[in-house]
């Protein structure tokens, strides 16, 4: 396989947390032209550092995914479009980028959503080797090898799954856990008829996509009603998690975790409360974890203000109930300083 930097060891001590501040698309107000809060990532780090749980030097700082690392799964032909402006603008959904020329879009637009997939990919070996990772970024599920759209231009999920099964001995069967509000078009389409990948995807059968193709890939297909709320979504999601990890057993689960199920969200259509949000992702990693599968967490789509601070919410959630478990033995052979016990510093997480 190609030389990549994207699987080269981080640095001992760093939690598999998985950021860039190359994540974040901020460029003369255009972002705010989009539902989508593209300074989201940023907040969760921030909120994150806030509590304590992390510091800069204890996350693994994403590399942008190059040209050969994304033929891996993506057609030079794709590739090549999302050299028109337009093209890109129609994917990300925000009309004026058509008028940009292309460097800047490069550079503005598709550079951070490059670093986020080689975040996704990196944190699947991160994953595997720590028993989980988390992708602050990606989730780009309606991405497939040669077609964009619904904000995705890269198929980061495909990738970090490919990429495991090309390169990390041992991982041969993937379960992708699809949660985001929208139908996971693009990893479907991806690995359609691909018996070594089962996916379940949840989510409000009237909205974007709506891709039947697509949805002959769905070993199970949990198709919601507009406003559906709490009870009856975590007891859904409870019942098909556990008989999707019964039914088939992975070396990996991908968990699509995206946050536009909230009420309120513009997109979604679904009515689940913030601690809706964070019991769901207790759900996953408990059912994960108990069997000892490793789990690769990205956090997809999510259109309101005050989604970071829920999935911040989930993680020191999953944090504090053990669901992390240890951040591998890596860490332990970290700096004296990762070892003392004082309460004040973000480095007291690092060996729990």
């Amino acid at each position: 396989p190609h030389r990549t930097e994207l699987y080269e060891e981080p640095p001992p001590g760093c939690w598999p947390i998985v950021y860039s501040p190359d994540y974040n698309i901020t460029f003369m107000g255009l972002e705010k032209l989009h539902p989508f809060d593209a300074g989201k990532w940023g907040k969760v780090i921030n909120f994150l550092k806030e509590e304590k749980l992390i510091a800069d030097d204890l996350i693994v700082q994403a590399r942008e995914a190059t040209d050969e690392d994304l033929l891996v799964v993506h057609t030079r032909r794709y590739l090549n479009k999302l050299k028109w402006s337009f093209v890109v603008a129609t994917i990300t959904e925000i009309p004026p980028v058509a008028f940009l020329p292309n460097f800047v879009v490069q550079r503005k637009v598709l550079k951070p959503l490059r670093t986020q997939t080689g975040g996704t990919i990196m944190a699947g070996k991160l994953a595997v080797d720590r028993g989980w990772a988390i992708n602050v970024g990606g989730g780009f599920h309606h991405c497939s090898s040669d077609k964009g759209g619904g904000f995705c231009a890269y198929a980061d999920i495909t990738l970090a799954i490919k990429f495991l099964f090309e390169r990390v001995q041992g991982v041969s069967r993937a379960t992708i856990i699809d949660l985001d509000a929208h139908q996971g078009n693009g990893h479907e389409r991806d690995f359609m008829d691909d018996p070594r990948v089962y996916i379940m995807d949840a989510y409000n059968r009237y909205i974007y996509p709506g891709d039947g193709f697509a949805k002959r890939a769905i070993k199970r297909k949990v198709e919601l009603e507009w406003g559906t709320e709490d009870s009856e979504y975590l007891q859904k999601v409870h019942t098909h998690v556990e008989g999707a990890l019964n039914e088939f057993k992975p070396d990996i689960v991908v968990y699509n975790a995206g946050t536009d199920i909230l009420d309120g969200d513009p997109l979604g259509g679904l009515a689940i409360s913030p601690q809706g949000i964070v019991k769901r992702d207790e759900v996953v990693f408990r059912a994960a974890r108990s069997r000892g599968v490793p789990v690769l967490m990205v956090t997809s789509g999510g259109y309101q203000k005050r989604t970071a601070r829920i999935i911040a919410d989930s993680i020191l959630n999953l944090h504090s109930l053990g669901l992390l478990g240890r951040a591998g033995p890596a860490c332990a052979l970290g700096s004296p300083s990762l070892q003392h016990t004082g309460t004040d510093s973000a480095k007291d997480f690092s060996n729990v």
